[in-house]
């Protein structure tokens, strides 16, 4: 290159092109930031079409790949059961997939939910009552072990009514003490543990599994 060109290149005004990939590179940075860094080319895409600014899917990905902005990728999914054909067989089936119930306190179901968040899994172990389709008892913890479905066994106590020769509903599961229980067990007691009697229930506590 001659001495004049690279001072013509350096002095000349910026090209409308160039302007508008700089403009362009800015709102890609804006929806990146917006989605604390989830989205992707599509969704940030579709962000700049919903305000009307006109670019293609695949500028949008080289802009991104230019200034280099990755998405957050999901994590793989986990299997945690496995199945078990004989504990299967060894459980009565007390439910016979009628999930309605008469009256409150005598049929329960429950199961743990996986939320994904920003320092990893936490898990929600619900208890819901068939009577009534609501959820009367629930735990949070960053594992899966049996002390999570306890706890969420041990708010139900606290908070409804359960009676004595109540069912407890949930899938084969793998926490623990519970991996072995399958789908149902009547429930004998309300978590032993309770260090007094509350109104209304057994005064054993409430337990499922090795009552």
């Amino acid at each position: 290159m001659s001495t004049s060109g690279f001072y013509h290149w350096a002095i000349r005004p910026q090209s409308a092109t160039a302007a508008r990939r700089e403009a362009l590179i800015s709102r890609i940075q804006h929806f990146f930031e917006e989605s604390d860094g989830t989205y992707g080319y599509r969704r940030i895409h579709a962000d700049l079409a919903a305000e009307q600014t006109e670019c293609s899917p695949e500028l949008v990905w080289q802009l991104m790949r230019q200034i280099g902005l990755v998405a957050c990728q999901p994590r793989p999914f986990r299997i945690t059961t496995e199945a078990d054909a004989e504990a299967a067989a060894s459980m009565p089936d007390l439910v016979k997939r009628d999930f309605a119930a008469d009256r409150p306190g005598v049929k329960f179901v429950g199961d743990i939910t996986y939320i994904h968040t920003w320092q990893g899994f936490i898990y929600l172990a619900t208890v819901i009552d068939c009577y009534s389709k609501k959820v009367v008892g629930w735990s949070i913890a960053d594992h899966m072990r049996t002390e999570l479905v306890a706890a969420a066994l041990r708010n139900a106590a606290a908070t409804t009514l359960i009676e004595p020769d109540a069912i407890w509903h949930s899938d084969r599961g793998s926490v623990g003490g519970f991996n072995w229980s399958k789908q149902h067990r009547p429930v004998r007691s309300i978590v032993r543990a309770l260090p007094t009697p509350r109104r209304g229930f057994s005064s054993q506590g409430f337990c499922v599994v090795g009552c």
